[in-house]
């Protein structure tokens, strides 16, 4: 009995399981696959490539010969290549940037745990400075909060938090993990995990190229005890778009980001650019912190010392709030030299990021937890069926 002619659909089906290792999705659905022309046994599949010199062209070639070639009452297969377009291009980045968004990795941060990416443009605009108050303004309220430098080449965090000593280690089973430092901040708890406190000297110069990069970051939220107990976890992420902020997305892609600039128009215009890598990677962003708004002498006259709206340009054009603007202090500096976050004493600066804090805790909406919504609604179901026995066995 001679096999039903292959139709387009059934040679497009085996195609789906051809996932290009590059972008971790199938051909298929990247809009990769842009003919299939069909004549009796033979089947001629046109690839289009993102360039022709795609190193990954050979082990493609593999798999549709393979797969198209199994299916019953195929003869032949021959591949066609093209080149996609700069609009496809686009189009299968997206994809897959999208898809490794909805395929997150194991981490240690627990499911309740609010993750707050703060961001940059450019270095030198206070990121970490905002991080630290930030998370000592929320821990002094009662809360657990975890820090996280992320910005491995850069680490300040141990001494704006007047923390250091090595991580300890622990185990669980086979796998060694990582105990972050602690420091009680009110009522509340800083738990800290920085490179500062896995080299000995701060002033070392850590020379690694971006995989090592990514991949210390991942060993700091895979193999550290956050603790299921945490309320928020702030990361002080390196400036710029570059691969650790890829790696974070893919690990926790229902994080939100800050985005930190100061009011120069020359920031503000590199600030964007992190706006849009969060939303290419399909974060939300939560708002834009100015930092250095405005300098107010000891006569009260107030001084814009690095310009003036880049903060309000940048929320609008991003179309998200303005948080707050954090002025211009000495006790700023010298808070983050000392080791006492601003945020935990007096003054104009202080007051800021306090007002930002309680905006993050009392107006912004966290994440939903999809595991957790789904195991409440199974939990509600079965309440629900058990109610309904009850009462049937009532009634009978």
């Amino acid at each position: 009995m001679n096999p039903a002619p292959l139709a387009r659909e059934d040679v497009l089906n085996l195609l789906r399981g051809v996932v290009d290792p590059e972008l971790g999705s199938d051909v298929v659905e990247l809009g990769m696959v842009h003919d299939v022309a069909i004549d009796g046994g033979h089947v001629t599949v046109t690839i289009a490539l993102t360039t022709m010199g795609c190193p990954l062209r050979a082990q493609l070639q593999r798999d549709v010969r393979s797969r198209v070639g199994s299916a019953p009452g195929v003869t032949k297969v021959t591949l066609d290549w093209t080149e996609m377009t700069a609009e496809q291009k686009s189009t299968a980045m997206a994809r897959a940037r999208f898809n490794v968004a909805q395929r997150p990795e194991d981490t240690a941060v627990g499911p309740t745990t609010r993750v707050v990416l703060v961001a940059s443009g450019k270095g030198g605009v206070g990121k970490s400075s905002v991080t630290v108050n930030l998370a000592a303004a929320i821990a002094a309220e009662g809360r657990k909060v975890g820090v996280l430098d992320a910005d491995v080449w850069g680490f300040s965090v141990p001494r704006m938090l007047d923390l250091g000593g090595r991580l300890e280690g622990t185990t669980d089973g086979d796998r060694k993990l990582m105990v972050p430092n602690e420091r009680k901040v009110g009522t509340g708890l800083l738990r800290v995990v920085s490179m500062g406190f896995l080299v000995d000297d701060e002033e070392t110069a850590l020379m690694w190229r971006g995989l090592m990069l990514n991949r210390g970051v991942q060993h700091f939220l895979q193999d550290v005890v956050w603790g299921d107990d945490l309320d928020y976890l702030f990361i002080d992420m390196p400036p710029g778009t570059g691969d650790v902020q890829m790696g974070v997305a893919k690990l926790l892609p229902r994080a939100e980001v800050l985005v930190v600039t100061t009011p120069a128009v020359g920031a503000q215009k590199v600030a964007i650019r992190a706006v849009s890598m969060a939303r290419k990677s399909y974060l939300r962003v939560a708002g834009v912190i100015e930092n250095m708004s405005t300098f107010t002498c000891e006569h009260g006259t107030e001084y814009a010392l690095f310009g003036s709206g880049g903060g309000e340009t940048l929320a609008r054009d991003a179309g998200v709030p303005l948080l707050g603007q954090i002025p211009l202090e000495a006790a700023v500096s010298a808070g983050g030299d000392n080791g006492q976050p601003v945020a935990l004493g007096e003054g104009p600066a202080a007051d800021a990021f306090r007002a930002i804090a309680r905006i993050l805790v009392d107006e912004a909406v966290p994440p939903a937890a999809i595991a957790g919504c789904s195991a409440r609604m199974l939990e509600a179901a079965v309440a629900a069926l058990d109610a309904l026995d009850a009462a049937e066995e009532t009634s009978a």
